[in-house]
């Protein structure tokens, strides 16, 4: 189909560009490539973190983590209501959401059920926020987060 030139080509095909704008471009690069220290290799142990990257690393995370480690990233979370309460520290949740139908061209609504972990206490008809975490169990990968709305009684 289409395809969108690179920023090269674009360069070449104009004859106006005059050739100082690049020079001008790369040359911060190489000053701050040339002002930026280089650590000594024979002093550097291979996979251990130097003082000046843990204190770098500190500055741009958010202080909750530790330098080292890695964040957990971004989990998915989903609403769904609680459908079964009888187990242990266990809910069963029916997330639904609307799926448009490729025919029919019509919303149809889809369910899906996820075993969660809830410390929290939810109970059937309740509506929980669920978010991903690591294998609990056989089927259990969610965990209760938060109860948004408690059942009417």
């Amino acid at each position: 189909m289409f395809r969108r030139k690179k920023k090269e080509e674009a360069v070449e095909a104009t004859p106006e560009s005059p050739a100082p704008i690049e020079e001008s471009l790369t040359a911060p690069v190489e000053e701050a490539a040339a002002s930026t220290p280089v650590p000594d290799e024979t002093s550097a142990v291979v996979g251990v973190p130097t003082a000046e990257s843990v204190s770098s690393a500190a500055e741009a995370g958010n202080g909750a983590s530790s330098p080292i480690t890695k964040g957990r990233g971004h989990r998915v979370q989903k609403v769904g209501t609680v459908s079964s309460d009888k187990m242990q520290k266990t809910v069963v949740v029916r997330v639904d959401r609307l799926v448009l139908h490729p025919k029919y061209r019509r919303y149809v609504r889809r369910t899906s059920k996820f075993m969660a972990h809830d410390d929290l206490g939810a109970t059937t008809g309740d509506r929980v926020r669920i978010v991903e975490t690591r294998p609990l169990s056989a089927k259990k990968r969610w965990r209760v987060v938060e109860i948004v709305r408690k059942a009417a009684k």
